[in-house]
């Protein structure tokens, strides 16, 4: 991998400055994880932890997400007594009918292409496509993803390669074919440069 990455120049710069790129996919279940994203969408990591754990001792444990049919069967009443919103309940409510209907099929999911996950996932209200790149990314550990609406991201690249504004998705795909079959790796290394700037300031 790192043979590939270092033909940019930049990018070996970023590579002997942050070491290996450390991106392992989670362990999470699937349906967790969507679960997880739902619930923290525009949220800080507190509060969506907070009401996750409200959300989920309503169904008898803090620590352990509902199934599937406890979803369906719960009211919007119900959701909304555990501090999750009306939008989002939808959301969740849509997301257990697409997995119980076999619409989106988690158990054979790591079979399917990166077009294919991705597709399946954007059908559900509430999942974009940022959110399925995340999904690709840290719960399947797919090695060619490049997430052109992470701000992140967007910014690490500007930062890396002198742009005078944030890359469009094009330039962005531009930068990063260069990259490829690597590009979740490189999208590791925009993170860190960002996520470095940000922490000196």
């Amino acid at each position: 991998m790192e043979e590939v990455l270092l033909k940019d120049s930049v990018l070996a710069e970023l590579i002997q400055r942050f070491g290996p790129c450390t991106l392992k996919p989670s362990r999470t279940n699937p349906y967790e994880a969507l679960v997880y994203s739902i619930i923290g969408q525009q949220l800080s990591g507190k509060a969506a932890r907070t009401i996750r754990a409200r959300f989920f001792a309503f169904y008898g444990d803090e620590t352990k997400c509902p199934t599937v049919e406890q979803l369906l069967q719960t009211t919007l009443e119900e959701f909304r007594t555990t501090g999750v919103s009306g939008q989002k309940a939808g959301y969740l409510l849509d997301l257990a009918h697409h997995v119980h209907e076999g619409l989106l099929d988690l158990q054979n999911i790591k079979k399917l292409s990166d077009e294919e996950v991705i597709a399946q996932l954007v059908a559900v209200k509430g999942i974009g496509e940022w959110t399925a790149h995340m999904f690709l990314l840290f719960h399947l550990g797919r090695p060619d993803v490049l997430p052109t609406g992470d701000l992140g991201v967007r910014k690490g690249m500007m930062m890396a390669y002198n742009l005078r504004k944030l890359p469009t998705p094009e330039r962005m795909q531009q930068i990063a074919r260069r990259w490829k079959p690597y590009r979740s790796a490189g999208t590791w290394y925009m993170w860190e440069l960002a996520n470095t700037v940000n922490k000196n300031r």
